[in-house]
């Protein structure tokens, strides 16, 4: 599959693809955004301004460079064509599913998530999705359309079914989208991460897709994103939530909703990168 990058990789990612255990791919794709477009910038920057960043995390007392993690650079993602967009990602990430490595994509957008939690699916029995983020993303279409970053996790409910997503941070949608999750759809957690051990306990040995919308954040720290929306939960809460998981099977991952150019500060960029190191490390360990 083409991809192009020219840059540096992510910081202490640099491992041959050969050799590595975890794929860092980048998804430079916002072709549905609804409000504030710009998360296809977000792959290139995080690596530009990762040199910033240590490779060792406190927080696990673990390096990136205990790992053998490559980062595959980005794919070459068409403009204004969405569906071949999504056929191009499901690609790339079938090659490293059936190489029995593990993935992070980067975005780019929420829809990026869809094709590579499809494909995993399709390789790894009884998939279920944990997903962090301020909004449900379940409408059923968005202003007639069905796919698109607010109809993300119903079209991987249509996937999995029932009692296989849980859902955490949740703080905007329609009241349609609630009331539908509360019929027994997806497990949704208002607000925080209240909630993640009973789902942890329940998800048992079972192979984990873990998709973070970082909108997830509060704005006050996250400022940066497409989509702002009060009332998140703080960095710190974050980082104790990929722990909290780090215990589950996790096969696959993606970061996304990062749009850099809304937060001149780079704080936004600096924030993510750092949410990319613990969930690197989360994965691997």
């Amino acid at each position: 599959m083409k991809h192009e990058y020219e840059g540096k990789t992510f910081i202490g990612c640099e491992s041959d693809f050969s050799n590595a255990d975890l794929v860092i791919l980048g998804a430079p794709f916002d072709g549905t955004t609804s409000f504030r477009p710009g998360a296809r910038f977000a792959p290139s920057q995080m690596r530009i301004e990762s040199v910033g960043l240590e490779t060792y995390s406190p927080y696990f007392d673990a390096d990136l460079t205990d790992f053998k993690i490559c980062d595959y650079g980005n794919l070459d993602l068409p403009f204004g064509a969405t569906e071949r967009a999504l056929q191009i990602i499901q690609e790339q990430a079938s090659v490293i599913f059936k190489q029995n490595k593990k993935l992070i994509l980067i975005g780019g957008e929420h829809l990026i998530s869809l094709p590579v939690i499809k494909e995993a699916a399709s390789i790894y029995d009884d998939l279920v999705v944990i997903h962090f983020d301020a909004h449900a993303d379940l409408r059923e279409e968005y202003m007639g359309v069905s796919f698109s970053h607010a109809t993300v996790m119903r079209r991987v409910w249509e996937i999995l079914g029932d009692h296989r997503i849980w859902q955490f941070g949740i703080r905007s949608g329609t009241r349609e989208e609630f009331y539908w999750a509360k019929e027994g759809h997806t497990v949704i957690n208002k607000y925080n991460f209240t909630g993640l051990t009973k789902a942890i306990d329940d998800i048992a040995n079972r192979p984990v897709y873990l998709t973070i919308d970082l909108d997830v954040l509060d704005p006050s720290a996250f400022p940066g994103t497409g989509t702002p929306e009060a009332g998140g939960v703080s960095f710190l809460d974050l980082v104790n939530a990929i722990k909290e998981v780090s215990s589950l099977n996790i096969v696959g991952s993606d970061l996304v909703e990062l749009s850099p150019h809304y937060d001149h500060s780079g704080i936004s960029t600096a924030v993510a990168c750092k949410v990319l190191r613990e969930l690197a490390i989360t994965i691997n360990i």
